[in-house]
């Protein structure tokens, strides 16, 4: 995993949960979603309960181990692709700490995670007006898909 000065890339494990927390709750707040502690600690569990077969949660941590920034990429079919890829679910870097290559290191730990598991790509969204992030994903060489995403609330 990147080590980069006093901070370092790792999946995330039980006892990074706490620590995770706010930085997930800031992550809503920021796309204005509400979820409850109890939905966002579970989402976690369930993802590293299997990395495998459901994904992995990689978290940047500092020399003093602070949790600095995570990434959620789970696994996904796709039928454009003809194989399972990885799906970049959610990125969030402490706002003190941006601008450090946190983010891209982040990425790249998924991307490195999906090579080792033989897909063919990583995909994830973002909201058109997030300059800050588009900004990481271009530099990166992530290229913006020309579809339009719909949810269905349920």
């Amino acid at each position: 995993m990147p080590r980069v000065s006093d901070w370092s890339i790792r999946p995330a494990t039980e006892d990074d949960l706490a620590a995770l927390l706010p930085l997930y709750r800031a992550y809503a707040t920021f796309y204005e979603c509400e979820p409850t502690d109890e939905g966002l600690l579970s989402l976690c569990r369930a993802v590293m309960a299997d990395p495998d077969e459901r994904g992995v949660i990689f978290c940047a941590v500092g020399d003093g181990e602070e949790i600095l920034g995570f990434a959620t990429m789970v696994w996904k079919f796709s039928s454009l692709h003809g194989a399972r890829i990885g799906f970049l679910d959610d990125l969030f870097v402490d706002p003190a700490r941006r601008g450090d290559g946190i983010a891209d290191a982040l990425i790249e730990a998924c991307a490195e995670r999906a090579r080792e598991h033989g897909a063919p790509a990583v995909q994830w969204l973002t909201q058109p007006d997030n300059a800050r992030a588009r900004a990481v994903y271009d530099r990166v060489g992530g290229k913006p898909e020309p579809l339009i995403e719909y949810e269905l609330e349920l």
